[in-house]
């Protein structure tokens, strides 16, 4: 996730720091690896040459940058065909991944003039979620003895990036309004006047429109997409209209296919469907049914599922890296790990989310509002849990939050409900951070609320908060004790998590036309 330019970071360091809120990090000895700094920084020939010129936050990014680079260099040189199935799949999501990582450190470097510190973590933490899922391949194949070995993790390149990440927030704070400001004045140009009504009016003008009956452009959505690449202008909205009916296949939006906007005839009507799993050779990462990396992207009156069902364990139906997405009026069925909510800042807006374990999980920072969340049936002997938040550094600005929504048991839970515990989630990573807010939480919530990883795994260090919800699970009288937790009592700390603070909504949402609740209700 490019060239270096210095001339871009110290642009970069100008607009970056600001004003500066409390103490910045100015030295190896203050970040939270100060070895893997002290060796990056005094062992390449031209990280010194740059001393003399650069800060030391530019200096460590360019660092970190350059690294990033070398690693991917040296991993696409490897003969993937001496590669066993199972590593060749692990391999190829880490090539991807550390693709995307340079193409988020390019954006630092290289576009700080409509950049916000926001902008800026959002960034950093989707570059050490790549990282993690990564890893996260070749753990799920039980192939963690490659590990110490791979160009991807004996590098230092996680360490690298939680640097950064500390650098950047601890010495950079925007001026006040700088961050709506500078973020309206960049990303959110993607949308004219006429494209704010796009989500609301019941016509649409459609670029290209997708009909298995062949009435319209293509017959599948991946033929509609592959031409959309050389049909788009610029950076104007290309919209792709789906008829209905059933997309037996697996969509792919790349990181080069910003701006598109899929529109289907509504819920169970327009419906993309798939079955790879982790059980038949795909990585978590690999099995989404539909999955886009693509800035900006937008869903309407759609439904992604993937039906290969509890028995299969991790097999996603949606995955989205894409910053500033939105998904309106759409539903995600699965079982266990039905919505990939990957990285980046994603909004989510009367959806249904149908699942079992984990269902609703990743390190992006995204917002659930006004949504039905259904609990399906699982397995003999398993135990239901909404979500998984994947925030393996303190300083990522990443987590889950769930407003105004409701958790209640599917149809096919409903009967034999009291077989089977459900809980609103469960610590993924050390730092895990979830939120459920204003919320109506049925019957089928255990009174604990919350289930352990693995014995005291991130008990001390995970957030998990929850707000004025109602129902009868939402009485926290018997919940959990972990020092993590907590009954939040504060509408100030509440509304860290609302779509206004947490998402920064207010400066790009409206531009969308989807409706919103900028803060609690």
């Amino acid at each position: 996730m490019g060239k270096l330019v210095v001339g871009f970071l110290c642009v970069y360091l100008v607009l970056l720091l600001g004003v500066v809120s409390g103490d910045p990090i100015t030295s190896c000895s203050q970040t939270p690896h100060p070895q893997v700094c002290y060796s990056l920084l005094n062992s390449d020939p031209l990280v010194a040459q740059a001393k003399t010129r650069l800060g030391f936050g530019q200096l460590n990014l360019q660092a970190t940058k350059d690294r990033v680079q070398r690693v991917q260099q040296l991993a696409s040189s490897v003969n993937m065909g001496s590669l066993d199935a199972l590593s060749r799949a692990a391999w190829a999501d880490c090539l991807e991944l550390f693709q995307t990582t340079l193409g988020h450190l390019d954006r630092l470097t290289g576009s700080a003039s409509t950049m916000s510190t926001d902008d800026a973590q959002t960034w950093l933490s989707a570059a050490i979620a790549n990282q993690q899922t990564c890893r996260n391949g070749f753990l799920e194949f039980n192939l963690a003895s490659q590990l110490p070995s791979l160009p991807f993790t004996s590098n230092n390149v996680s360490e690298q990036l939680s640097n950064s990440l500390a650098i950047t927030k601890a010495g950079a704070a925007p001026r006040p309004g700088s961050a709506r400001r500078l973020l309206s004045r960049g990303f959110p140009n993607w949308v004219s006047a006429a494209d704010r009504k796009l989500l609301q009016s019941s016509t649409v003008n459609a670029d290209l429109v997708v009909a298995k009956d062949g009435s319209g452009n293509h017959k599948t959505i991946s033929e509609a997409v592959a031409a959309a690449v050389n049909l788009r202008n610029g950076t104007k909205r290309f919209v792709i209209y789906v008829k209905g009916g059933v997309y037996s296949e697996n969509v792919d939006i790349t990181k080069s296919m910003k701006n598109l906007m899929f529109v289907g005839d509504g819920i169970d009507k327009t419906i993309v469907t798939g079955s790879r799993n982790v059980q038949d050779g795909s990585t978590t990462f690999r099995s989404a049914t539909f999955a886009t990396v693509g800035d900006g992207f937008i869903a309407r009156d759609m439904t992604f599922e993937n039906t290969a069902g509890p028995q299969k364990h991790q097999a996603v139906a949606l995955r989205s890296g894409s910053d500033l997405s939105v998904f309106y009026r759409c539903s995600f069925k699965g079982y266990q790990d039905t919505l990939y909510v990957h990285s980046q800042r994603q909004f989510y807006r009367e959806c249904d989310i149908y699942g079992t374990v984990d269902f609703i999980f990743g390190d992006s920072v995204t917002v659930l509002q006004n949504c039905n969340i259904y609990v399906r049936r699982p397995m003999s002997n398993q135990k239901n849990t909404v979500t998984a938040q994947g925030r393996t550094d303190p300083n990522e600005n990443t987590g889950i939050s769930i407003h105004n929504s409701k958790v209640t048991a599917a149809s096919d839970l409903k009967p034999v409900q009291g077989s089977f515990k459900t809980y609103l989630g469960r610590p993924w990573k050390q730092y895990s951070r979830t939120v459920f807010m204003q919320s109506n939480l049925d019957g089928l919530i255990d009174p604990a609320g919350w289930l352990e990883w693995s014995g005291n795994f991130a008990l001390s260090t995970l957030y998990y908060g929850e707000y004025q919800n109602t129902g009868a699970g939402g009485d926290t009288s018997s919940r959990v004790s972990w020092p993590g937790y907590r009954v939040i009592t504060s509408a100030s700390e509440a509304g860290r998590f609302t779509v206004g603070s947490f998402l920064s909504g207010d400066s790009w949402i409206p531009a969308t036309g989807v409706p919103f609740t900028s803060g609690l209700i």
